[in-house]
């Protein structure tokens, strides 16, 4: 039976790139023999080994990806064992992992079309009070009253007074009261500037 497999293999560090390629070649051709395929071929590089091994502490990875009968990879394995270029390899199989993570994703799309859709968007207030939607009673949400116009914001209210809150204004008002509260907190501060300096 058919399959999917992974192999690390190591190659001494001092083993130049034709070389390499030539163990690379010699090892998917005997993949090839066996009836199966190479799916994926990776160079890693020459990267530092977390331990000495063969008095070596830099190794040349390569990955590969194949597809093969369990019959193929003992042989393969047995072909990087008497490689004297190949100082470490492991081989995994990785067909259950894909299936695994197949399986989950296919779960997941379950749950996700189980899940109830949310409820239609409803208009928000502020496009109510725009007049965007028809009138603001029909189309207000279940529960909430009909929206009224803002109150009026005093022109200058007196320096120091609290600010009471309003309801949220629509954009253009909104931008006024900010423009005039401003003011106010400009000319509150100058006057209280003023009588700092005249004391």
């Amino acid at each position: 039976m058919m399959r999917i497999y992974e192999n690390l293999f190591i190659v001494k560090p001092d083993a130049t790139e034709e070389e390499i390629d030539l163990l690379i070649e010699q090892l998917s051709g005997h993949i090839t023999k066996a009836g199966g395929t190479v799916d994926k071929v990776d160079k890693w590089g020459k990267r530092r080994l977390a331990y000495r091994v063969e008095k070596n502490r830099e190794g040349f990875y390569v990955l590969l990806q194949f597809t093969a009968e369990a019959t193929a990879v003992k042989e393969f394995e047995r072909r990087l064992r008497v490689q004297d270029s190949v100082i470490k390899y492991l081989t995994v199989r990785i067909d259950e992992t894909l299936k695994r993570i197949e399986k989950r994703k296919k779960e997941r799309e379950k749950r996700a079309h189980r899940r109830p859709q949310p409820p239609a968007p409803q208009p928000s207030l502020a496009a109510q009070m725009l007049g965007g939607v028809g009138d603001g009673a029909a189309h207000a949400a279940p529960g909430v009253p009909a929206p009224s116009a803002p109150p009026a914001a005093p022109e200058h209210p007196a320096p120091g007074a609290p600010v009471t809150p309003t309801a949220a204004p629509v954009e253009p008002v909104a931008e006024a009261a900010v423009e005039a509260v401003a003011e106010a907190a400009v000319e509150a501060v100058a006057e209280t500037a003023a009588e700092t300096a005249a004391e």
